[in-house]
């Protein structure tokens, strides 16, 4: 059998993969590292997410020398959103002079894998993977075949990393019994709209679409505008119809023959949203998961590939400062280290991105008044809305100001449902009427309030739990998780509602 020898092997040449092999060559060492990126086809890949790249991810991605990987590709400033409901719009644009961009998701791929293997000291092998070669527990290696039907050959290294995405074949083998379970709420059905006009060029465009799930529009080429229309599981029989009937009509205008031409011309496609909590690594020794394989969150808020830029930036400064990579002991220290060192930014994007699906696809009366209210939100401007498009563009990785903005939409929420006109409808076939509530009816609100607010804690308080329960695994860390458990809820709710009584 054929072996091969690394310092480190990348499985999966990705975002993460690709990044993560650039940016260990630039490791300031004597000895430059021998890395190994073994991806299964290095033809461009065809996907119809991962294209949407966030202020913060630029920033990692500068950070890490690959900025050039966004230039020639026809890649599309990004400065901010617009949200759409009922025909109105409210503006989001970043904070300052940040930006994102938006591009084809195989372009940019392409991209950081010839800067990858540009690199000093990196093999890209095209190489499928079959099994982790293990030796006294410890992973040394990878099993691949470099063709179909081809004899397996034996790539060894000191460090096995683990990046070949959402449906890693290898998570539960290095996880094992400690592993999370990823859940699937819904999928993203994607096409690409020809010289479509958005509300707001060079915005993305969030179209809160009722009984439904969110649309989301943002251009990714001079004449490419990408759509991802969320559809809750079990999926329609037929989804081009579902579409038609109960989604183009709620959009701007301007959208409905673009659509219509995408559908009639294109295969619909779709992905898994999947949600998937990081759990602390190192129990077995010699192999890391990095991305997607590790840790999902819902794609409305586009902030994966931000996350896994920010811990390629983190792993690498952190593999610079290790002597030895077969030191069990070290690595497990290191693991350990980054786990706690990516939490701001990785669980503030996590939280918000299901958390704001709850709202933005809300399927009960309770979330539907939690999305009229964060719209309302949106709509004052000002920290109401820099405050959450820093969080959601990784600008501001801060869990405790995601909270405070949360329970503030919460509590602001409860006082647009008493104060401002709402639609009332005398019956199923009579019209709209827009009416603001009257006296008599405040008891049945108060009550209707403390169920939104019950609402809101249930949507956060899980999220929130799903990751502050693995900062500590150990016995001695168990009575700080139990505080944290309790508090945080709790100091949230005392923030938002201080913040809200300010913006009343």
């Amino acid at each position: 059998m054929p072996e091969s020898t690394y310092d480190v092997l990348i499985v999966g040449a990705g975002i993460a993969g690709s990044s993560l092999a650039h940016a260990l060559s630039t490791l300031p060492r004597s000895k430059p590292l021998r890395i190994g990126l073994l991806e299964r086809s290095l033809a461009e890949p065809d996907r119809i997410v991962g294209e949407l790249l966030q202020p913060g991810g630029v920033s990692a991605l500068r950070t890490l020398g690959l900025e050039p990987c966004l230039e020639g590709i026809d890649a599309i400033p990004v400065r901010g959103y617009c949200v759409v409901e009922d025909g109105k719009s409210v503006h989001i644009p970043y904070p300052g002079a940040h930006e994102g961009r938006s591009f084809h998701h195989g372009r940019f791929i392409m991209a950081l894998r010839d800067a990858a293997r540009r690199a000093r000291g990196v093999e890209v092998v095209e190489a499928t993977v079959t099994d982790l070669i293990e030796e006294e527990g410890r992973v040394v290696g990878v099993r691949a075949a470099r063709k179909a039907g081809a004899e397996k050959e034996a790539f060894y290294a000191n460090l096995v990393v683990i990046a070949d995405g959402c449906f890693s074949n290898f998570r539960t083998a290095v996880m094992g019994s400690a592993g999370a379970k990823s859940t699937t709420s819904s999928h993203f059905v994607g096409a690409v709209l020809e010289d479509a006009r958005l509300p707001i060029p060079n915005h993305g465009t969030v179209a809160l679409i009722k009984g439904f799930g969110p649309v989301l529009l943002y251009q990714i080429s001079e004449r490419d505008t990408r759509m991802l229309v969320d559809v809750k599981t079990p999926l329609p029989s037929d989804l081009k119809a579902h579409i038609l009937t109960n989604i183009v009509p709620q959009l701007p205008s301007a959208l409905h023959l673009p659509i219509q031409i995408a559908l009639d011309r294109d295969r619909i496609r779709r992905m898994p949203n999947s949600f998937l909590p990081p759990v602390e690594q190192g129990s077995k020794p010699g192999v890391i998961l990095l991305g997607d394989s590790w840790n999902m969150r819902h794609p409305l808020t586009g902030g994966g590939m931000t996350v896994a830029l920010n811990d390629v930036v983190m792993l690498r400064t952190l593999l610079g400062e290790v002597s030895n990579l077969t030191d069990a002991d070290e690595m497990k220290r290191l693991l350990h280290q980054w786990h706690w060192a990516r939490k701001p930014l990785s669980s503030t994007i996590n939280i918000l991105s299901v958390a704001l699906y709850d709202l933005f696809g809300a399927d009960d009366e309770q979330l539907a008044v939690l999305r009229t209210g964060c719209f309302k939100y949106f709509e004052r401007g000002g920290e109401c809305v820099n405050g959450p498009v820093s969080l959601l563009s990784g600008i501001a990785p801060s869990p405790m100001l995601l909270a405070n903005h949360f329970f503030s939409v919460a509590f602001y929420s409860i006082w647009v449902m008493f104060t401002h006109s709402l639609p009332v409808r005398s019956s199923p076939d009579a019209k709209l009427v827009y009416t603001v509530a009257r006296v008599d009816q405040y008891p049945f609100l108060f009550f209707k309030a403390i169920r939104v607010f019950w609402t809101a804690c249930v949507v956060f308080g899980p999220l929130l739990w799903s990751e502050i329960r693995w900062w500590a695994p150990t016995d001695t860390r168990r009575r700080n998780v139990v505080f944290a458990k309790a508090a945080l809820p709790v100091l949230a709710v005392m923030g938002g509602l201080v913040w809200t009584l300010r913006v009343l």
